[in-house]
């Protein structure tokens, strides 16, 4: 777990001063923790005793325990491939590579699934799913493949959904479209891009719901996001895993592919004659009658 689910956690048994804390915190994880005992408790308009009576009923021996964890998260968040690969190699079991990454995914599936509530998911595939939603798609330098992935299905299974370019520039442009109670799918993993903030914040201000696929810490999205899955993508590379996130996208795409399934088998039907009509597949030739055989007796 992480410090902010940690507080989320203890939340309702705070009182009213350590809320104020926990709130203050929570605004702008994870560096509003990191200044000194004093700072952190003039910031949140408390005195320093709150603090440290706080963080140990979160479980911490003292604040320069709670500290070091935040600490270690924001280095987690900002660590760059060659940081990954080398932290990976200092510790590399002596099993094949498949096998590492096997062990690695496996067990990224399992905290990922330990903390996604299924009402959660549901909530989302309903969102995702209502026709008088307009979905919008959008994912980062690395994420925009899940993103295009995500957009493929969507739109066979339902109409009004659109992929945003990748362009920050073109954005404002797909947000004047955006109408209160449209969808907002974002793709933001460490190290978080800055403009995925931005872009949520305005979207938000619009009233759009957003669906935001993060990491275990959690991109700065999630504090204007409606639904947000948490992800867990450690793996033994240099880059992080895209797995589990697939496997929670496959998800959504059956969810919401089968709650209005007879409106979607009819675009399937449509889009199957289109494809015939453009002769985008290839498909195998009809086998050729064989010819009649020829008699070559002479006629009597």
């Amino acid at each position: 777990m992480t410090v902010s689910d940690v507080i989320s956690a203890h939340f309702d048994a705070l009182t009213r001063a350590e809320k104020q804390l926990a709130e203050s915190l929570l605004d702008n994880y994870p560096v509003s923790g990191l200044g000194s005992i004093t700072t952190v408790a003039e910031n949140a308009g408390v005195s320093t005793p709150t603090v440290a009576r706080m963080v140990q009923k979160l479980g911490f021996r003292g604040f320069p325990e709670f500290q070091a964890r935040l600490h270690h998260e924001l280095e987690e968040t900002l660590s760059n491939p060659i940081v990954k690969h080398d932290r990976w190699a200092a510790n590399v079991p002596g099993t094949h590579v498949l096998n590492r990454f096997a062990d690695a995914i496996m067990n990224n599936m399992r905290q990922t699934l330990s903390h996604i509530e299924t009402v959660d998911f549901d909530g989302a595939a309903t969102l995702i799913a209502n026709r008088k939603r307009n979905v919008y798609i959008v994912g980062g330098r690395i994420t925009k493949a899940l993103a295009d992935y995500l957009f493929t299905h969507l739109q066979v299974i339902r109409p009004g959904v659109t992929q945003i370019a990748s362009n920050p520039s073109s954005w404002p442009h797909y947000v004047l479209n955006m109408k209160a109670g449209d969808v907002l799918v974002i793709f933001d993993i460490r190290r978080y891009e800055q403009e995925m903030e931005t872009l949520a914040r305005i979207a938000r201000e619009r009233q759009v719901e957003i669906v935001l696929f993060t990491d275990q810490w959690a991109s700065p999205v999630a504090k204007t996001a409606s639904h947000v899955f948490r992800v867990h993508i450690e793996a033994p590379s240099a880059w992080d895993s895209s797995v589990v996130t697939l496997f929670i996208v496959e998800a959504l795409i059956e969810a919401v592919q089968s709650s209005a399934w007879d409106e979607t088998r009819e675009r399937m039907k449509i889009l199957e004659g289109l494809f015939e009509a453009s002769k985008l597949f290839h498909k195998p030739r009809e086998p050729h009658s064989a010819p009649e055989s020829i008699s070559l007796k002479k006629p009597v």
